[in-house]
């Protein structure tokens, strides 16, 4: 499923060219192709693209088959389905939403992010939690209410006492940090926090600061030199929450025998995969995301402390504690702060899709008045809506329908705004409104319908204004039908054809074959003198491999691990080789390991039976499914190639 999305977002037209000297290149019941488009379709997908008559060809029955998927698509109308026309429209509104900002103020707010990604700010907090639609005398009493607060930090009393009092912060962290969120940088906290935060001296307490969390008081405890963005790895021993004393000594020796072992001169990599109890990191050498400047992604302090005073790549960590358990941390690699023309870019997209671009979107609208001479028509107008709106609007059921006059609020770009734009709006946006008189309501939601307005009509031009939008729009309806009908044609009918699925399983029976099979108990030993204890204990019959494991591990948890399973042999690497006989097997090594291993039954190669199989059974029938319908297709949608413009690509 995945190959037919990423074919669908990376493969379609960028811009359009309609030149004369473009030859076309492929005819698909009138949709035409140009030599241009198809080589820049293909230069897209093809980083290191190839000439020859193979690797065009190869493509083009990829570019065949995803258009013919996407004209039938058109001609059954996907495109007009109404959850598709809705879904196209919000991934417009997302698209659209980098053109409908004030470009001046843009560049000065990302210009502001970078400086403050060269310095990180350590701040505690007090949070009194205020619903975004409060009344207004409700707002009133919690920004009150801090500020008596912030007269008692100010006046001597500990910030943290404070916030961890009676009537103190609604935080429910403050319990465990008193207020203190540690150091944090740009995009790391909602913009208003950041905002305050970075405007607040070091030692002082800030204003009152909403955000959609409620009202915050900010106390800057420290500053520091950004430390720039640092890649690690780790070697993790779990301690669940709650777990017993014992239970915590006993992952704590553990992560030291690692580290001795470290030290020792054992491989890192090696010992993630045979200890870590993280299972995103464990397959990966231990690798954990980037964190630091210019990241999301946020540590918790001691494991940053730690991971930031590791001096050199490579260098790895004593064992740390935190919540999560215990770990061994490696140095990857440190990267300072970026100059502003490599960040610009990235920073670029997280202030467009940040709260601040809402700050350059009231410019731009100032902007958009004075092109489209914006009249202001409302003062003779407005009065209808004082007038006839109730308290039914704060429960949601005020409607317009005294509303018979249809006169102009506003005129933008020559076209009028009415009453009854105003009103629809009105009857939309109800829900969740404060609480407050009718005159000041309707001034808040005007307010808001003359700013949607105006940013949708210039939205609504935005076709026209830049082709690059067009192309990108189209890309998204073309993706969103395209897997609508993949999904209704073939992935959904292959998992709800249950009687089709069975009878192609009948017909490729040979397919689908158990491999020679053991079910086996597994003893993987950390060296040769274990893995020889082991063997006499295992050929004991009155010994179980609790028994075993008790022994073994009795001065280290790193000694056994035991693992029992039906494994198909072929398929199972430390297996695949081996003598495997019936019995206790002769111990063995595989990838740095000691084996020993006690096979209690044989299976040999046998028939899979559906429910065995049935994952890659379904996959394979979803394949026959969609190879017929794309015979049928072909015959419905007849496609032109013209080859000799196809093989002159390059030339």
């Amino acid at each position: 499923m995945k190959k037919y999305l990423l074919f669908v977002v990376s493969s379609l037209f960028v811009l359009k060219s309609f030149s004369q000297q473009d030859p076309v290149l492929l005819d698909i019941e009138g949709k035409k192709v140009t030599k241009s488009e198809f080589l820049q379709i293909y230069l897209k997908n093809n980083p290191n693209p190839k000439y020859d008559k193979q690797s065009l060809d190869e493509y083009m029955e990829l570019f065949k088959k995803f258009q013919l998927k996407v004209i039938e698509a058109e001609s059954l109308g996907y495109d007009t389905i109404p959850k598709l026309k809705k879904e196209l429209e919000g991934y417009r509104k997302q698209l659209a939403t980098p053109y409908l900002i004030d470009s001046a103020m843009n560049q000065e707010l990302v210009k502001e992010a970078y400086e403050r990604t060269k310095k990180e700010i350590r701040a505690s907090h007090i949070l009194l939690r205020l619903d975004p639609n409060a009344l207004p005398s409700d707002t009133l009493r919690v920004y009150n209410r801090l500020l008596e607060i912030k007269k008692r930090i100010e006046n001597g009393e500990d910030f943290a006492t404070v916030a961890k009092g009676k009537m103190g912060s609604e935080d429910p962290s403050v319990v465990n940090n008193g207020g203190d969120l540690g150091f944090f940088t740009a995009f790391q906290m909602v913009y208003p926090f950041e905002d305050a935060a970075y405007k607040t001296p070091v030692g002082s307490v800030s204003m009152p600061i909403r955000t959609r969390f409620g009202y915050h008081l900010i106390k800057v405890t420290d500053e520091r030199k950004a430390r720039g963005t640092l890649k690690t790895a780790h070697i993790m021993i779990s301690v669940p929450k709650g777990s017993s004393q014992d239970e915590i000594e006993s992952a704590s020796k553990k992560a030291n025998e690692i580290y001795d072992k470290l030290k020792a001169g054992e491989n890192f990599e090696e010992l993630v995969k045979k200890y870590s109890d993280d299972p995103s990191s464990n397959g990966k050498g231990g690798i954990l995301p980037a964190f630091g400047t210019g990241t999301t992604t946020r540590m918790v302090t001691s494991f940053e402390d730690a991971a930031f005073g590791l001096k050199n790549n490579g260098d790895y960590s004593k064992p740390i504690q935190t919540d999560y358990g215990f770990h061994i941390i490696k140095r990857v690699e440190w990267t300072d702060v970026p100059t502003f023309e490599v960040a610009k870019k990235e920073l670029q997209s997280k202030v467009n899709k940040d709260e601040r671009s809402l700050k350059t979107q009231e410019s731009y609208v100032k902007k958009l008045k004075k092109e489209y001479h914006f009249k202001d028509k409302s003062a003779k107008t407005i009065g209808w809506f004082n007038e006839n709106i109730d308290t039914l609007y704060f429960s949601g059921k005020w409607n317009a329908s005294k509303l018979n006059t249809n006169k102009t609020l506003f005129v933008l770009d020559g076209k009028k705004f009415t009453q009854k734009d105003f009103a629809k709006f009105l009857e939309n946006n109800q829900r969740g409104v404060k609480k407050e008189d009718i005159t000041t309501l309707v001034k808040a939601q005007f307010i808001k319908w003359e700013k949607e307005a105006i940013l949708n009509y210039e939205e609504s031009k935005l076709d026209k204004k830049y082709p690059e939008f067009k192309a990108l729009l189209s890309e998204y309806h073309d993706g969103i039908i395209l897997y609508e009908i993949m999904t209704d044609k073939v992935w959904n009918k292959a998992m709800k054809d249950t009687t089709g699925l069975k009878e192609y399983f009948e017909k490729n029976r040979a397919n689908y074959m158990w491999g020679k099979r053991a079910n086996a108990m597994v003893y993987e030993c950390s060296n040769k003198t274990i893995a020889e204890e082991v063997y006499k204990m295992v050929l004991i019959d009155t010994i179980n491999s609790k028994h075993v494991l008790d022994k073994i591990n009795k001065d280290s948890e790193l000694n056994l691990r035991v693992k029992t399973n039906k494994y198909d042999i072929e398929n199972t690497p430390f297996l695949k080789g081996q003598a495997n006989l019936l019995g206790v097997n002769k111990i063995y090594e595989f990838d740095g390991k000691f084996y020993v291993v006690k096979i209690s039954e044989l299976l040999p190669p046998g028939q899979k039976e559906l429910s065995e199989s049935k994952g890659i059974a379904t996959s394979d029938y979803q394949n026959y499914i969609e190879k017929n319908w794309l015979d049928e297709l072909l015959k419905r949608h007849p496609i032109k190639i013209n080859e000799s413009v196809l093989y002159s690509i390059g030339k």
